[in-house]
């Protein structure tokens, strides 16, 4: 059976949030650790949060995924920016672990003119301070387009960072289809390459998530504009060949495709159906 659900806003409560993925047919789904565009976190309403865990556990949610704020930068120049992004990671380890969210996955950063490595160097700094080894909660780092100054839009980089993290066994990746695809790895035409310079270079025990978008631009132009699944340059054969490959079946999908509620049902339903009969 796939695991598959789309990106809801907890804005209204974690239990609202649940309670509107089980009404679009998903069984998962992906929400902001905090507000996207801010820093505030609120408190968990213990409430809320037991009836969150009602509905997850009697509808069999598969893993649940966190994304950590946009306004996180663990590569900034500024020093305001970098004390924010490493007291944001770290809160929000801690915070999601305690209501056992599987995944918190977060844009590694953009290093703003200092260098990748310089970047790199930062990111893992951030991660070793936030770390402790004890969490159960995966942080992955998300594969980027390379827009900018991004770091993370090549394995070899998100294998960098790795290799720089202390608790190491803590960190997986989700790769973004949208985002992979824009920077250069041709998942159309070349699917089973793709996953075999994963493996090489990351090792696929690492994939834990994907993120799973058309993209609006053409193959290798470094842009991040999501599409909905089949109206895009990625196109919907190949996103099915990605969904059902034998060494991808098995993860949880997320959609971050510009769709409401009622989009993301149909969109949920399209890919169940098709799903269900290749299968």
């Amino acid at each position: 059976m796939i695991v598959i659900g789309p990106h809801i806003s907890i804005a209204k409560g974690f239990s609202k949030a649940a309670q509107s993925a089980v009404d679009m047919g998903a069984n998962t789904f992906q929400f902001f650790s905090r507000n996207p565009r801010g820093g505030n976190a609120k408190a968990f309403d213990e409430r809320d949060i037991m009836k969150f865990q009602e509905i997850r556990k009697d509808n069999k949610f598969g893993p649940l995924l966190a994304h950590a704020p946009y306004t996180m930068n663990l590569a900034g120049v500024k020093e305001e920016v970098y004390e924010f992004g490493r007291k944001v990671i770290k809160e929000d380890i801690q915070r999601m672990d305690l209501l056992g969210i599987e995944f918190l996955c977060f844009h590694p950063g953009s290093h703003v003119g200092s260098g990748v490595e310089v970047g790199i160097d930062k990111i893992a700094s951030a991660l070793n301070e936030a770390i402790t080894g004890n969490e159960n909660i995966t942080v992955l780092l998300e594969t980027m387009s390379g827009k900018g100054s991004e770091i993370g839009f090549t394995f070899e980089q998100i294998r960098e960072i790795i290799d720089k993290v202390e608790h190491d066994e803590k960190i997986g990746v989700c790769l973004d289809t949208c985002h992979i695809f824009s920077a250069g790895y041709d998942i159309v035409n070349d699917l089973d390459s793709v996953i075999d310079k994963f493996d090489k270079i990351i090792g696929l025990e690492r994939l834990k998530a994907v993120h799973l978008n058309d993209s609006m631009m053409p193959f290798k132009s470094k842009k991040d504009r999501h599409a909905c699944i089949g109206e895009g340059e990625i196109g919907l054969d190949a996103i099915i060949r990605f969904i059902t490959h034998p060494k991808l079946k098995h993860l949880p999908f997320y959609l971050e495709t510009p769709l409401e509620d009622e989009g993301h049902k149909r969109e949920i339903l399209m890919i169940k159906d098709i799903v269900k009969q290749i299968q």
